[in-house]
């Protein structure tokens, strides 16, 4: 994908939310019904009064919800479209700003951040170093950062994740974030839909149309069970 005009230095092309926002907002709706991952977050470093600072916000989706507790929440994101619609979610809610950036030059005072958060964004393993370094430079002493990503090694995702990414090395990925200091949680989520067109169409901006249709074959039901890590680190 090319590069969009306006957005921030060096971000790195969604290859879903960035062409197709309106169908990732179902997907974000159809993620973690039951709230395990926020759930494991709060057991870890809870944000009741801190700093909260979204990585790669998007259209400001748990945005709102970091600012149940928190006494401020600055969404980052590096597309001028999604970051549109972040502020116009949070229109209103004196405790939230959505900031144009990057997480490689993240536009945050040092020591500023109590708990970061990047769910699917960025932070993919090798190759993120840069943000990695500005997560140091912005991470308050007792803040933690929290990075969500894919568990490729099981669930019923995690097989489709294999097939659409066989190059995928989960090892490698696991070795990179303990050598910078990240501890793992493994959950299973799930995803829940409730309108099989919901299902197809979220299918088709996370994987190649041949593998899309495939799995919408084979797999006939609304729920699909996810595996996810979700990685930790205390500064």
């Amino acid at each position: 994908m090319a590069r969009v005009v306006g957005t921030a230095p060096g971000a790195i092309p969604s290859p879903n939310i960035w062409k197709y926002p309106e169908i990732y907002e179902k997907e974000n709706r159809a993620v973690d019904p039951e709230g395990l991952i926020e759930a494991e977050m709060r057991r870890i470093r809870p944000w009741d009064g801190a700093n909260v600072l979204d990585i790669g916000c998007g259209t400001g989706f748990h945005l709102p919800r970091f600012a149940v507790d928190a006494a401020r929440v600055v969404g980052v994101e590096p597309h001028p479209r999604l970051a549109a619609l972040a502020r116009a979610r949070t229109a209103g809610d004196d405790r939230v700003r959505v900031r144009d950036g990057g997480a490689q030059e993240l536009p945050a005072p040092d020591a500023s951040v109590d708990v970061a958060h990047a769910r699917w964004a960025y932070f993919f393993g090798p190759g993120c170093e840069p943000g990695l370094a500005e997560l140091a430079r912005v991470m308050r002493r007792g803040g933690a950062a929290f990075v969500i990503d894919n568990d490729a090694t099981r669930s019923t995702f995690g097989g489709w994740f294999r097939r659409f990414l066989p190059a995928y090395d989960p090892v490698a990925v696991e070795r990179f974030w303990a050598r910078h200091g990240f501890t793992r949680t493994q959950l299973t989520i799930r995803w829940s839909f409730t309108e099989r067109a919901d299902f197809e169409a979220v299918l088709g901006i996370e994987f190649t149309p041949e593998l899309a249709a495939a799995i919408a074959a084979e797999h006939p039901g609304l729920e699909v069970d996810y595996a996810v890590n979700l990685w930790w680190r205390r500064y």
